[in-house]
Formats: structure tokens, C-alpha cells, sequence
């Protein structure tokens, strides 16, 4: 079975690509569940289940009276049928379904020191040629890998470290002749 948040996103992006706004309903969709995230009174009020959905969809119309209509009228279907606490999950369905229409791809490269810009460029050029998709690229330093690199592209890891190979030469002398 399909997950609640999933047909939720599913149906605010099918709505947001009909009328060519998909951009701004997922942009103000994070900023309010950003707010959520951040402010624990506004999630007891939305969440609790001792406000009224009525009294959640007033305040909600004040705290978002500049939103897209289709923004609000999914927070106030989302109150109505008491799912608000999805919303979470729905921004990190919309957000995928940004990046797989983007066709975006995320590349982390980890080394043991600072990589000059150029050299993580080249690299993440070189992902996107051959995976044909548009790199999101993050470099970040790790002394633990002691050399070499380990890239993460999507959910598929290239480990050329130096502290791989010297975990893969442990295993082989440990094991029984």
C-alpha cells in the first residue's frame, strides 16, 4: 500500500503541474513546514487534537493569507481530514518529484583534505555526461578516509579510499589460510 504522505504529494503535484505553478506550491510548502519545524507552538496548534479544524483552518488563512490558492486549499483539505502531521513527509515526496522532473542527481564527494574547486567540478561534469542528468554537487573533507575519494552518487557508493583498501587488506590477511 501506497504511503499516505505519497498520494497526498502525489495529488498536489499532479494539481500544481496542471495549472504550471509546480515551483511555487512545493517553495511555500517548505516554508511552512520549515515554520512547523521550528516553531513547537504552531505544531501543537496544528496537530493537536484539541483545536477544532475549524478554528485550524481560520488560523492557518491569517498565517497564510499570501499563499498560492492551491497551497491553502491542500492545507485546509490536509486539516479537514486531520493529516497536517504528514505534512513533513509530503514536502519530502514534493521535493523528489522536483528532483526526479529536474532531472537532479545528488553527488557527494568526501575526501581526506580540501579538493580544489575545479577538481570537484570536473568530477561531478564527468557523473553528469555519463548519467545524462543535472549534478547536485557537495564536496565535504573527511580525515578519516585518509586518501583517496569516496563519491556517493544517488544511493550508489565508489569508495577509493585509502582507509577502504586497508580495511579490504585487513580482511584478506585475517582470514584462514
Amino acid at each position: 500500500m501506497e504511503e499516505l504522505a505519497t498520494v497526498y504529494a502525489r495529488s498536489l503535484h499532479e494539481a500544481a503541474q496542471d495549472a504550471d505553478r509546480f515551483d511555487v506550491v512545493r517553495e511555500q510548502i517548505g516554508q511552512l513546514a520549515d515554520a512547523l519545524e521550528s516553531d513547537r507552538d504552531l505544531q501543537v496548534f496544528l496537530f493537536s487534537p484539541y483545536f477544532s479544524s475549524e478554528e485550524k483552518k481560520q488560523g492557518l488563512r491569517k498565517a497564510v493569507s499570501d499563499a498560492d490558492d492551491l497551497v491553502a486549499n491542500f492545507l485546509e483539505l490536509l486539516v479537514e481530514n486531520h493529516r497536517m502531521p504528514a505534512l513533513f513527509r509530503i514536502r519530502r515526496e514534493l521535493d523528489r518529484l522536483w528532483d526526479e522532473e529536474h532531472r537532479m542527481l545528488p553527488v557527494e564527494i568526501t575526501s581526506a583534505v580540501e579538493l580544489d574547486e575545479q577538481v570537484v567540478k570536473r568530477i561531478g561534469d564527468r557523473i553528469g555526461e555519463q548519467t545524462g542528468r543535472t549534478v547536485e554537487l557537495t564536496a565535504q573533507v573527511d580525515p578519516d578516509v585518509l586518501g583517496g575519494l569516496v563519491v556517493r552518487v544517488g544511493n550508489t557508493v565508489l569508495d577509493a579510499s585509502i582507509r577502504h583498501r586497508l580495511e579490504q587488506l585487513r580482511k584478506q590477511v585475517s582470514r584462514p589460510a
